[in-house]
């Protein structure tokens, strides 16, 4: 078992061999973790938000989720999830998106598709392998007239998201750095993540 704690703003990866567990725990709560999985063995089989939330039938991910690839195979599911509901509809913020939103002077401030980009460099891959994210623990409701908005979350210090690996799969994640909007409680803080190899044997 392997454990790490991510900094604030950071950027992590994994291998996840098949069988094996991967737990995401918000240390502090109200962190959005950006996350991206691939087939480790074919990068071009990648998470793929149209497939899972058709499959599942809902917008929102918890325990029993399946996240499925471009090519409608699983590639983690969610085996326990003390949180209660998680993004995937909000994406990745960017230096584009910050400035559209919140205006020019935020430019220059870090953002999720920076770690994306730097952290998949290592793997090879680069702004167009980058798709739909999943946002765990972000609070992105769905209104009755379908417009929806980034809010206070629903998480708390100590809740985790357990995911077991169906395939052997690389994780990219993003801390977010956001402090523009409410999805870290405008301070972004650490989070931990824990692989437990073992649970494949």
């Amino acid at each position: 078992m392997t454990t790490t704690t991510v900094p604030a703003r950071a950027a992590w990866s994994a291998v996840v061999p098949a069988g094996g567990l991967l737990t995401i725990t918000d240390l502090h709560g109200n962190q959005a973790v950006d996350f991206l999985v691939y087939d480790a063995h074919d990068t071009s089989i990648r998470y793929s938000a149209p497939d899972t939330v058709h499959a599942q039938g809902n917008i929102f991910l918890t325990t029993g989720s399946v996240l499925l690839s471009n090519e409608h195979t699983p590639l983690m599911t969610v085996v326990e999830d003390t949180c209660g509901r998680h993004d995937t509809v909000g994406g990745a913020c960017s230096k584009e998106s910050n400035t559209l939103r919140y205006g020019y002077h935020t430019w220059s401030q870090h953002a999720c598709v920076d770690n994306f980009l730097a952290e998949g460099a290592r793997y090879g891959l680069g702004k167009r392998d980058l798709v739909s994210n999943i946002n765990w623990y972000m609070n992105v409701p769905v209104e009755q007239d379908g417009t929806l908005g980034i809010v206070d979350g629903i998480s708390a210090p100590g809740l985790r998201v357990v995911l077991r690996a169906e395939t052997d799969v690389l994780v990219l994640v993003s801390n977010c750095p956001q402090v523009n909007n409410p999805c870290n409680g405008f301070e972004p803080t650490p989070v931990r993540m824990t692989i437990d190899e073992g649970a494949a044997a």
